[in-house]
């Protein structure tokens, strides 16, 4: 019969991995929402600061799998965009139109961020003489691109902020 030894401290340079992937992790949760910080790779590094820390609760399977996904994700996160508003006919005008009212979004909240990529897409458009019924359709395109590629770094953030929750509660509880 094997025992395993759980033990309830940790060394001071471990409580720093903790610190700093609960920072990277919160940083990467952020980031999967505003679009000047690269969340899914922040939120990765909060996996390696958790490997650094207990190498038994994170496999190197695990890290391997989690760096594929998140390089995935990050190229789907740019590519999407694009791929999207050039499938409804779009512009690069409208790409930068989206790009635009996503950036400049930012400063209105949430709400500036959901809606800041349709509006810019769509004066993009319709500033180089685009039909009205088109550029609503790269509009709309632009804007489904940015809510899916969103819920997906959002999701893959939540995992790893779900894998260190659940390594400190096997480690501390």
């Amino acid at each position: 019969m094997y025992f395993v030894h759980c033990r309830m401290y940790a060394t001071p340079m471990e409580y720093w991995f903790i610190i700093l992937g609960a920072i990277f992790a919160i940083i990467g949760l952020v980031g999967a929402i505003v679009p000047a910080l690269p969340g899914p790779p922040l939120s990765y590094i909060t996996l390696w600061m958790m490997w650094l820390y207990n190498r038994d609760e994170v496999s190197t399977a695990t890290l391997v799998v989690m760096g594929i996904l998140m390089i995935l994700i990050t190229i789907l996160d740019y590519v999407a965009p694009v791929w999207l508003t050039k499938f409804g006919k779009g512009t690069k005008a409208g790409i930068r139109g989206a790009t635009a009212g996503l950036i400049i979004g930012i400063f209105f909240g949430p709400l500036g961020l959901i809606f800041g990529p349709f509006i810019g897409a769509l004066l993009g458009e319709l500033l180089v003489s685009t039909p009205f019924s088109t550029a609503l359709k790269v509009a709309f395109m632009s804007f489904l691109a940015f809510v899916l590629t969103t819920a997906l770094k959002v999701v893959y953030c939540a995992v790893i902020i779900g894998m260190f929750v659940k390594i400190l509660v096997v480690q501390f509880v």
